[in-house]
């Protein structure tokens, strides 16, 4: 049975679907101010395994996923590269799905870009005013934390400790700034003629990075969700307000499953520009790999531990892959177009990967379990039916991997 660490409440848990006949799962999305790089890469790659896994084991899924292209930061670079921030986005979303079409991601049921549920998103502001948990101040509608019972449970936050005097906060986020205890922003008021702005019900402007997830949601998901996905740096802030305006206008919990992917460092420390180590797809195909190879690379370790870009890194892994897919393709050759015939060792293959996926995920685990047994040397003997059947396993874990077989 498959069990994943839920974030809410901090514990492995048995996976148990809100609607067993269709998994509807949501994930946070690329903020497409700017290009995606590997580390954000690797989370969407968690993503797509989790799905993919959960298909393989027999479960129909939805899936969602936002695209930010309204936020302060959209506005700021779109400033600074003198263009409109509709360019700006759509040349950042071209290129997302460009690179995760090539890394073999499945693309979402559904995908819509924030700008496109403007008006879903002051339907909801206009709720939670009606509700007494959003104000307008200066032209500017917040939410008051305090005022939503409940509020940090995802995080763990004592709200005892939350300060009483009112304290605004009027960016959509605050880069290195953990929690800001105080309201946070729904709505940005805007005056003249700036970009990034729409004439609504409540007036121009443009609504906060925090209530698009659920200007979204409310559209396409009519229930709990089974699973809610995102980076570890929004289980900071971000999350618990996602959580606190969904909450507000819906009488049932946003998510029961709350999943975090980890960060990718290089060479021991995080990406960042300021110490110009960003690394994106195509510099590594530049090098060398195939885009199977960045895919293994970013899948190989577990999702909830840090994970270290190296060249030596990347080297191995795909060093590794490389033998695996060797084992695999010399198998399917011995099998050619024989009818597959019951092996011990097909079994012995589904079952360990099953075995190390059904622990939260384990994908590194798994794929050596499964080198493992394609190095047990009763496969030199098999028949071209007996290695059929193995292949047949193997082709089916690839459905989920996307690396034993891929060039």
């Amino acid at each position: 049975m498959l069990k994943l660490f839920n974030t809410f409440g901090r514990k492995l848990e048995t996976f148990s679907p809100v609607n067993p006949s269709l998994v509807n799962i949501f994930t946070c999305g690329p903020s497409v101010y700017q290009r995606a790089h590997i580390g954000n890469m690797r989370t969407f790659l968690f993503e797509d395994i989790l799905v993919r896994y959960l298909e393989y084991t027999g479960y129909a899924v939805r899936r969602g996923m936002i695209i930010t292209d309204i936020e302060d930061k959209a506005l700021w670079q779109a400033e600074k590269e003198r263009t409109t921030v509709q360019r700006l986005t759509d040349r950042n979303v071209r290129q997302f799905l460009k690179e995760t079409d090539a890394l073999g991601m499945k693309r979402p049921d559904y995908l819509p870009r924030a700008s496109e549920h403007v008006d879903h998103a002051v339907a909801i502001i206009q709720e939670l005013l009606k509700r007494g948990v959003a104000y307008w101040h200066g032209g500017n509608v917040y939410f008051a934390p305090r005022k939503f019972k409940g509020f940090g449970k995802l995080f763990g936050i004592d709200m005892k400790t939350w300060p009483k005097q009112i304290r605004r906060f009027h960016q959509d986020t605050y880069p290195g700034v953990q929690w800001n205890r105080g309201d946070f922003i729904l709505w940005h008021g805007c005056c003249g003629c700036e970009d990034g702005c729409w004439e609504t019900a409540i007036g121009r402007g443009r609504p906060s990075w925090n209530v698009q997830d659920a200007s979204t949601l409310v559209q396409y998901v009519d229930e709990t969700l089974s699973i809610y996905c995102g980076g570890y740096d929004n289980l900071f802030r971000h999350h618990d307000y996602n959580i606190a305006i969904l909450e507000s206008v819906r009488p049932y919990p946003m998510a029961r499953f709350w999943l975090h992917g980890y960060h990718l460092h290089v060479n021991g420390r995080k990406m960042s520009k300021s110490t110009g180590n960003i690394i994106y797809t195509d510099m590594l195909r530049a090098d060398g790999y195939s885009f199977a190879d960045i895919r293994f690379f970013l899948l190989y370790g577990h999702y909830r531990t840090v994970l270290n870009y190296s060249a030596d890194a990347i080297r191995k892994t795909s060093a590794h892959r490389s033998l695996v897919r060797r084992a695999a393709l010399k198998l399917a050759k011995r099998a050619g177009s024989a009818k597959p015939l019951p092996h011990a060792a097909a079994d012995r293959i589904t079952a360990v990967f099953r075995r190390e996926m059904d622990n939260d995920l384990q994908v590194k685990a798994a794929f050596d379990a499964v080198d493992a047994e394609l190095k047990n040397p009763a496969l030199e003997r098999a028949t071209p039916g007996e290695a059929a059947s193995v292949v047949n396993a193997l082709r089916r874990i690839d459905t989920v991997l996307l690396c034993i077989f891929h060039r």
